[in-house]
């Protein structure tokens, strides 16, 4: 059913939305570095033994190392250093506005790579749901709020954002063919994460300072650290691993960037200040392009 997909993407935009808050503290503690090099290597040990747990090795199409290799190298460590350090200064608000370019950027490739080609209507609903997003984010923030607070040039934030929404963008589409062989989504996850990890910690080797954490590491940070990375690392990027193989990876993309919407009500509930009326009206409009989406998908 091509519900169950469109249902993994929503699902995984809310883990980036609720990993996004919830990572940005720890991140500006301890650098983007060191912060990725522990959700890495912790998220890549728990999807190691859920996989083993469950057998799915033996689903894992091997024929597609290569591109199991880029998605690592481009999807997961580039797109996501970038990522971060583009959270540590810009924020979750103004993070999340350039991740949401990830669809249109990835429905580009699919179409030019894939030979993907949405319907009118995946269109419409698309553009009214990105449209809904930009306007969200565009005035969900706050000048008051400590998430909005801005740490560095907004070119280098945005040349940030950017580099990590076609980097992972990329890392997600180059991923298709291995997922249409059959390969489980956990144990794609689990491979990108382990070869990630095993790069990051080659790379700590090198004795520099930005390698180094910039906190003291405690056992409530560590905890703090590891929980956003395993929502998005190894729950929300394996639902829209599931969705890109199973649906159009433009509109699997766009279900999958929704997640600058539901950042406003999380930020919300943590810094009690609520979103402005416009941002109201973008999420209304980003509900009703995913809906004409959902509609379209079942067939009504």
């Amino acid at each position: 059913m091509l519900i169950l997909p469109a249902f993994a993407a929503l699902a995984a935009s809310l883990g980036w939305a609720t990993g996004i808050v919830l990572a940005q503290r720890p991140a500006r503690m301890i650098g983007a570095f060191e912060f990725t090099r522990i959700q890495l290597i912790a998220c890549a040990a728990i999807l190691v033994v859920i996989c083993s747990f469950f057998g799915y090795w033996q689903t894992v199409a091997w024929s597609h190392w290569p591109a199991f290799g880029l998605s690592i190298c481009f999807g997961i460590l580039l797109g996501n250093l970038a990522m971060i350090e583009c959270l540590r200064r810009g924020g979750p608000r103004r993070t999340e506005l350039l991740l949401s370019l990830k669809a249109p950027i990835v429905a580009v490739l699919a179409f030019v790579w894939l030979g993907e080609a949405p319907s009118v209507l995946d269109l419409i609903g698309a553009g009214v749901a990105l449209f809904g997003v930009g306007l969200a984010i565009v005035f969900g923030g706050n000048a008051a709020s400590e998430s909005d607070e801005v740490r560095g040039s907004m070119t280098s934030i945005v040349l940030l954002g950017v580099a990590a929404t076609g980097f992972q963008g990329f890392g997600f589409l180059i991923m298709k063919p291995a997922m249409l062989a059959g390969t489980e989504p956990l144990a794609a996850s689990a491979i990108r994460l382990l070869g990630a990890a095993f790069v990051i910690s080659l790379v700590a080797l090198w004795p520099a300072r930005v390698f180094r954490s910039q906190a003291q590491m405690t056992p409530a940070l560590l905890g703090r650290t590891i929980l956003p990375g395993f929502i998005g690392y190894g729950i929300a990027s394996s639902l829209l691993l599931y969705a890109f193989a199973n649906i159009d990876a433009g509109i699997a993309a766009v279900l999958g960037s929704l997640s600058p919407v539901l950042v406003l009500p999380i930020l919300w509930v943590k810094e009690g200040q609520a979103p402005r009326p416009q941002a109201f009206a973008g999420a209304v409009l980003a509900a009703a392009g995913t809906a004409v989406i959902l509609l379209f998908l079942l067939g009504v």
